[in-house]
């Protein structure tokens, strides 16, 4: 009896810390150790016109609701938005600008030069939003020109992933 009352001890302790701890969310999926490379991802997916690539490119609802909705000041009780409001408006939006690239630049093959974000970066406690990303492309034809495919990038945990294809 002693041993059995020494081993529930002994799992009680081992499991206290855990007792009141969420279960943390999973990584963001598909994302890439620079922006770059995230802009060269999408880049190829429109030239392949591969819109399952480009949903994958971007947050998922899970990941928005797991990773960046409870960051947000629009998260906040006292500011009475729900969450799905804000999701569907971001995903309505968001399909609708890449229908847009995608009837405008699909098929088309861009070279990324570089990137920039003149729209600065906002920090919050675990992620950073990187907005209006525009891109300096050269086409097949060797014409540079600078394209707002996508609007923010989202760094977290040294990992990039674009937030959304409503450009800012």
């Amino acid at each position: 009896m002693l041993r059995v009352t020494r081993l529930l001890v002994a799992a009680l302790l081992l499991g206290a810390p855990l007792v009141g701890c969420a279960p943390a969310a999973p990584a963001l999926s598909t994302t890439w150790p620079e922006p770059e490379a995230a802009a060269r991802a999408v880049l190829e997916a429109i030239e392949r016109r591969d819109e399952d690539a480009l949903a994958r490119l971007a947050l998922s609802e899970q990941e928005f609701r797991d990773h960046v909705w409870p960051e947000l000041p629009a998260a906040r009780p006292e500011r009475n938005l729900p969450f799905s409001y804000v999701w569907g408006d971001l995903r309505q939006k968001s399909a609708l600008a890449l229908a847009a690239t995608l009837a405008r630049h699909g098929g088309r093959h861009y070279d990324l030069l570089d990137l920039r974000f003149p729209g600065g970066v906002t920090t919050y406690p675990s992620y950073a939003v990187h907005r209006d990303t525009v891109l300096r492309v050269r086409d097949d034809s060797g014409t540079e020109q600078e394209l707002s495919l996508f609007g923010s990038m989202l760094e977290q945990d040294g990992r990039w992933k674009v937030f959304s294809y409503v450009a800012d």
